[in-house]
């Protein structure tokens, strides 16, 4: 039951974040926001938490504030649209160091308090680009590759400690993150929220939330991507 769920929720002032905490709440969760500048978070009924994934000591103060947490959803995220070859070394392990290095340090530090809670759940946000790897997006690309194998690894490794691991995977959304896209080629962010926790509470390994999603994934059986 969700009202009997304590999650954390990383990036969640703004974009996907924001609605994943916000679909909790409206579930009777209770829920930290964790955010960079916690006064950037502006949702009702949430509890911020000064929260940079890619810093140690930040992490450490999170899982000790949120230690009643059952729900770790991992969706803090950055986008520097370097090339491989041709962008800045310093954004490519910029977006490694997010999403991987820095979903692996949030993840180390509350699996021992969701065990300590009785057991719970994982929420990996991931992409359409952990499978789809276009040279316009190639450190983004090869950041959430590296994040689909941890996610996979993570599932296999925690279940026995009664800990489940999902994985969002979805393409573009109406988010900051993307305002240079199209409208017509965005998903409404609230509908994919909706979409996550609902596959998350069902236990689904896989929440592939958009037609693009699921075209990608059904291909890398017959395709090299």
């Amino acid at each position: 039951m969700t009202e009997n769920i304590t999650a954390l929720v990383s990036g969640a002032n703004r974009g996907l974040g924001r609605r994943l905490a916000a679909e909790l709440v409206a579930r009777g969760a209770k829920v930290y926001a964790g955010a960079r500048k916690p006064e950037t978070v502006d949702l009702p009924g949430v509890i911020p938490v000064q929260l940079d994934i890619t810093d140690p000591e930040s992490v450490r103060r999170a899982a000790e504030i949120a230690d009643d947490v059952t729900v770790l959803v991992n969706n803090a995220g950055v986008s520097t649209q370097a090339g491989l070859l041709s962008g800045p070394i310093e954004d490519i392990r910029l977006e490694m160091d997010t999403h991987y290095f820095g979903t692996l340090n949030l993840t180390r530090a509350f699996v021992p308090v969701i065990e300590n809670n009785g057991g719970g759940s994982i929420l990996n946000i991931l992409s359409v680009l952990s499978w789809y790897h276009a040279p316009t997006s190639g450190a983004y690309s090869a950041a959430k590759a590296a994040a689909w194998a941890m996610t996979d690894a993570l599932r296999t490794e925690l279940a026995p400690r009664g800990i489940h691991v999902s994985a969002l995977h979805v393409g573009y959304m109406d988010t900051d993150m993307v305002s240079y896209i199209p409208a017509d080629q965005k998903m409404d962010p609230s509908v994919v929220a909706s979409q996550a926790i609902t596959g998350l509470l069902n236990g689904d390994p896989e929440i592939l939330a958009d037609e693009l999603s699921r075209t990608v994934k059904a291909a890398l059986s017959t395709t090299n991507t």
